[in-house]
C-alpha cells in the first residue's frame, strides 16, 4: 500500500478500523482459506481483509441503494488469468458477500428493502451515521 490514500481507501480503512469494535460482525473460521473470487489464486494476504470487505460492502450500499448479493458479486469479481487462453470475467464468492450482509443487519447496519423493481439491502440510520464519522478527523 502506498504512502498516498485516495479519500475513498480512507474512509474504508478508518470504517474497517470501527467494525472491529462491533462484536456482531466476526471473520469466520474458514475465512483464513477462501480466495474472494474463482478468478484469484490464492486467498488474501492481509489479517483483517474481512473487516475490509464489510466496510466497502456497507459504502457500496450506502451509494447503490437497495442492491442484492448477485449484483455485488459482480462489483467484486474480476478477470482470470487461464493461461494461453484469452482471460475471462468471473464473478466474486457469493458466500463471502452473503454472510457479511447478515452479520451487518444483525448489527443493525443494514436492513432488506424494496424500492420499485429493485429489491435489496441498504444502510439503516445507524450504519448512514457510522460511514459519515469515518474518514473524518
Amino acid at each position: 500500500m502506498s504512502m498516498y490514500k485516495n479519500a475513498t481507501s480512507q474512509v474504508i480503512d478508518d470504517l474497517a478500523k470501527k467494525l472491529k469494535d462491533i462484536k456482531e460482525i466476526v471473520a469466520p473460521d474458514w475465512s483464513n482459506f477462501v480466495k474472494t473470487s474463482t478468478a484469484r489464486e490464492r486467498p488474501p494476504v492481509e489479517d483483517d481483509w474481512w473487516y475490509s470487505r464489510a466496510a466497502s460492502i456497507m459504502r457500496k450500499l450506502y451509494i447503490l441503494g437497495p442492491i442484492g448479493t448477485n449484483k455485488l458479486r459482480r462489483k467484486y469479481g474480476g478477470r482470470k488469468n487461464r493461461g494461453h487462453k484469452p482471460e475471462k470475467y468471473y464473478k466474486g464468492s457469493g458466500k463471502i458477500i452473503r454472510v457479511i450482509l447478515k452479520q451487518l443487519e444483525t448489527a443493525g447496519l443494514a436492513e432488506q428493502k424494496e424500492k420499485g423493481v429493485h429489491k435489496g439491502r441498504i444502510l439503516t440510520k445507524k450504519g448512514q451515521s457510522l460511514l459519515n464519522t469515518a474518514g473524518k478527523k
